[in-house]
Parts: structure tokens; C-alpha cells; sequence
């Protein structure tokens, strides 16, 4: 079970441990053990495979650069991910991704999270700001991120890109 764990007003975020990415989508029973959840019917999302592939060789460092879950803290059970796309470059900049369950979303979860992670995050010595990007037609995805405080960069690669600033060292 991860030692590290966020807990916001509804749900509970936790690095997924390499062992439950490894065993996921076959063995749920292992993934679940290893979490210490359960886990939505819906989860994970079809386009997450390839993330969990990468993210089974993770270790226990490089975990929490990865990807995170979303546990509904009321009934345990994982209904999302976010996270990051590797730890932090030669300039010090991660990007942020997230997905919610359909029968979970329009709740709010993904900027409940987002907001939870990036202050996680800002705390990381090695952090200096946090990217996104998102599909222009996807307002859901864009309303997440601006309540999470990003702002808008730019497009490219067909994409609105976000930036969250973290302030400079002391």
C-alpha cells in the first residue's frame, strides 16, 4: 500500500504502485491489494495501457512522477488518474494529466485533484512549474484546468497549452 497519500475534501490521491500498474487491467484482485482500494469497473481507461506499461518499471522515487489515483474517500473505490508524464526536466517542468471516470464526472473531482497535486508538487525541490495541454474543444477539460490556476501559453500540436508557475527559490 503507498505510504504517500494527498487527502482533499472528497477523495484521497495516491502514487499507483508499479506492482498494481504491472498488474492492471488483468488482475484487479493484485492491483487492488497493492493500492489498497477498489477499483471502478470503468478504470482504467482504455488510452491509459500504454502509461501503465511504462509506469510498471517505476521505482518507489520515480513513482510519484508518474501516475496518481483518485480514490472517492466516502467508498474507496478509484474513480480516476492524473499525474505526471515523468519527473522534471533539465528546467525543471512536469506536465500534468488527468482523466476521470464517465459516471464521475461533472463532479469536479479533476480540479479537486489537479489542485491537490500541483500544491504536492510546488513542495518538490526539483519543481519549478507544471504544464498541461488539452484538446480546444474540450470545455470540461479546460474549466478543470483554470480552477486548478493554470493559465493559458499558446497552442501547439493542436492543443491549448497551460502553465502554473511555481515562484522562484528564496
Amino acid at each position: 500500500m503507498p505510504a504517500l497519500r494527498l487527502l482533499t475534501d472528497r477523495l484521497e490521491l495516491v502514487p499507483l504502485p508499479a506492482e498494481a500498474a504491472a498488474a492492471l487491467p488483468d488482475d484487479r484482485e493484485t492491483a487492488c491489494r497493492a493500492l489498497g482500494a477498489r477499483i471502478a469497473p470503468e478504470w482504467p481507461a482504455p488510452g491509459l495501457a500504454g502509461v501503465l506499461r511504462r509506469h510498471a518499471g517505476a521505482t518507489t522515487q520515480t513513482e510519484r512522477f508518474g501516475v496518481w489515483v483518485m480514490i472517492e474517500r466516502d467508498c474507496g473505490i478509484v474513480v480516476g488518474d492524473l499525474g505526471f508524464r515523468g519527473p522534471p526536466d533539465d528546467a525543471g517542468s512536469i506536465e500534468l494529466g488527468y482523466g476521470v471516470i464517465p459516471s464521475r464526472r461533472g463532479r469536479g473531482y479533476a480540479a479537486e485533484a489537479a489542485r491537490a497535486l500541483v500544491s504536492w508538487a510546488r513542495s518538490q525541490p526539483s519543481v519549478r512549474a507544471i504544464v498541461a495541454g488539452c484538446d480546444p474543444g474540450n470545455v470540461p477539460s479546460i474549466r478543470t484546468l483554470q480552477r486548478a490556476g493554470f493559465r493559458r501559453t499558446g497552442e501547439a500540436g493542436g492543443e491549448i497549452r497551460w502553465r502554473h508557475c511555481l515562484p522562484p527559490d528564496p
